[in-house]
């Protein structure tokens, strides 16, 4: 339960943060201010005196997951301030969604032990409440942003706060979406004479996409019909087994007939030969027993965001069927965490 000096905030805890609107491309009007969009949990982090609180997007509490975050924002020397960020686990040169995950609802005790095996940054990027306690949220994001960075300055040493760079320039934004080797999930455009709105989808998102050739192991019937619904896909791991790594169901209805008696003249075993579908899928509502397996043969060029546990995390879309790929070549090295680009190493070291 909140404290009273926290719920004594100009910035309430139940607040909502600013949302993004997924767009294609960036804005090319002037005014804008664009930001790396980090792969991790949005948090809100509250301080009045020596408490914190950190909250999800959600709302939900997320202090007990993070004790070694809450540590950190206890020591820096303001003692009220309400700032916006992502929670983040560098390790090595990338950030790893998955060992963000591990720490949801696991006892204290492994929370402890994560804590200090994999402890997690705060990305800062916006402030709603000044050291002062002065509420920022009607200021443009030039001052809100400039509040930002002398709060950050003032402690800029401490270890798991970091201050998320911007740009002004449309060209360098169009690069961190380009630039390959970016373990980062899109950019960010915010106005910058624009206030906090908080539960709005005020700023704009372009989102990195990236594609992967995939053997099709399975597939499943749409519901009520006896025609394709959607293809389940597949990598071979470095046993040489087949791994059911996620799924695809954006298919025209004038491709469903004839796929459909492609893969049924396929079906049979040995489908997947390593980790199958099984279980509640995370993606569907479909009951996962009721796949079709198939022979190995079909390879798709698949476009998706995220890669969690070695899955996609959500539906993919299909670019292509890929005749002149053997599935034999369908392996995870397409999948390797990508490492930040060079000039962000040193924001997460």
């Amino acid at each position: 339960m909140a404290s009273s000096s926290l719920k004594s905030l100009a910035v309430p805890l139940n607040i909502e943060p600013m949302e993004a609107k997924l767009v294609t491309e960036l804005p090319t009007d002037l005014g804008w201010q664009f930001e790396p969009k980090w792969d991790g949990f949005r948090c809100l982090a509250f301080r009045a005196s020596g408490e914190v609180d950190l909250r999800a997007k959600s709302g939900k509490p997320l202090a007990r997951y993070f004790p070694e975050v809450v540590a950190m924002l206890k020591r820096l020397r303001p003692t009220r301030f309400v700032v916006d960020g992502e929670l983040a686990i560098p390790i090595g040169d990338t950030l790893s969604f998955d060992a963000l995950q591990m720490r949801i609802h696991p006892a204290e005790s492994r929370i402890k032990k994560l804590a200090i095996e994999t402890p997690a940054a705060l990305i800062l990027f916006d402030m709603l409440l000044d050291t002062k306690g002065k509420s920022l949220i009607e200021m443009p994001l030039t001052k809100r942003r400039a509040a930002l960075e002398a709060f950050y300055d003032a402690d800029g040493n401490a270890d798991g706060l970091k201050l998320s760079p911007y740009t002004i320039d449309r060209d360098k934004a169009g690069r961190w979406l380009d630039e390959r080797q970016g373990s980062l999930d899109g950019v960010v455009a915010k106005r910058a004479d624009g206030p906090y709105l908080p539960g709005e989808r005020a700023m704009l998102k372009v989102k990195r996409l990236r594609t992967a050739d995939c053997v099709v192991g399975g597939f499943r019937y749409a519901t009520g019909s006896r025609e394709v619904g959607s293809l389940l896909l597949g990598l071979y791991n470095d046993d040489g087994k087949l791994d059911h790594v996620g799924f695809t169901s954006t298919i025209s209805n004038a491709e469903r007939p004839a796929l459909t008696k492609k893969l049924e003249a396929l079906a049979g075993l040995p489908g997947f030969t390593g980790k199958a579908p099984g279980g509640p899928s995370r993606w569907s509502t479909e009951r996962s027993g009721e796949w079709e397996p198939v022979k190995p043969k079909l390879v798709v060029e698949v476009r998706y965001d995220h890669v969690t546990g070695n899955r996609f995390r959500h539906g993919t879309k299909l670019v292509r069927f890929r005749p002149d790929k053997a599935p034999r070549q369908c392996t995870f090295e397409q999948l390797k965490p990508e490492t930040l680009p060079e000039n962000f190493n040193l924001l997460l070291k």
